[in-house]
């Protein structure tokens, strides 16, 4: 139906930084698990520029061109790139940051706001392609906190952003109508997306 219009956030796989449960946003780190394939296609993809998610991206739709948006990066940590829980547990900032997320910024890093409005602009960007072409089903690579922030504004449910869950190759499939797209709304569906391939058989 030319009238809806499906997007598809995935999260990268898993990286030896997220298994030490460190805090990874425009810093790197390698994948530590293997990605499996998607076994569905898109018209169109769209990746963070982070190498976790272009690899992950390359994996899993092989077969497809990445169109890159740096604004699909993760939130930057400033000073606590690379660092953990325990490693920062008695740090004045931390904790004020821990208290009130939204307020407070990690030093040299981005606060709630700017992150927010960075991924406004590059979802922007997405809305832009669908609309002045006939691409109606497309997929973004992205971040955790990237894809928490998108259900926040636009899932049919409300929940607040620690309420939603994004696992490591995880990927959710928002359908729009094309008007209420183009009208900034909420999306009509969500659903989680099974695709993928077992690749044992």
């Amino acid at each position: 139906m030319d009238d809806l219009v499906v997007m598809a956030l995935f999260r990268h796989g898993l990286t030896e930084a997220n298994k030490r449960h460190a805090y990874l946003g425009w810093t790197d780190s390698p994948l530590c698990e293997k990605v499996q394939r998607a076994s569905c296609n898109y018209e169109h993809l769209f990746s963070s520029d982070l190498g976790r998610c272009l690899e992950t991206a390359k994996i899993m739709f092989s077969d497809s061109s990445i169109e890159i948006l740096s604004e699909f990066r993760e939130m930057n940590f400033g000073l606590w790139e690379g660092k953990t829980y325990e490693d920062l547990k008695h740090d004045l900032d931390y904790q004020n940051w821990l208290s009130t997320p939204f307020s407070f910024k990690p030093p040299d890093g981005e606060s709630f706001t700017e992150f927010s409005e960075r991924v406004e602009q590059g979802f922007a960007k997405v809305i832009e392609t669908v609309m002045v072409s006939t691409v109606r089903k497309a997929a973004i690579v992205t971040h955790g906190g990237v894809i928490r922030y998108l259900l926040t504004k636009y899932a049919p449910e409300k929940k607040d952003f620690w309420e939603w869950k994004a696992a490591h190759g995880q990927g959710f499939e928002f359908v729009w109508k094309l008007d209420d797209l183009r009208s900034g709304d909420r999306c009509t569906l969500l659903r989680e997306v099974p695709l993928m391939e077992n690749l044992n058989g």
